[in-house]
């Protein structure tokens, strides 16, 4: 059984985005606290009501995040 849902975060375009390794989410938003509140509730929405070993999750996992960043290089 899973203790980390492991989520991938990235700046889109115009929002930042977070979607899940582990479970069918993902969610978006401008800034990243907006995300983080985001994405607390579609988890929470997802696991409500189910059980989390059908996820192959214990029963309250932490979620772990990656964040995508794309380097700027000084010029000489």
């Amino acid at each position: 059984m899973k203790k980390i849902i492991q989520v991938h975060i990235y700046k889109g375009d115009k929002y930042f985005v977070a979607e899940c390794a582990d479970l069918p989410i993902v969610t978006q938003g401008e800034t990243l606290d907006e995300l983080a509140e985001n994405l607390k509730e579609a988890i929470a929405l997802q696991l409500d009501g189910e059980n989390p070993a059908d996820f192959d999750l214990v029963e309250k996992p932490l979620v772990l995040a990656s964040f995508e960043v794309n380097p700027t290089y000084a010029k000489a």
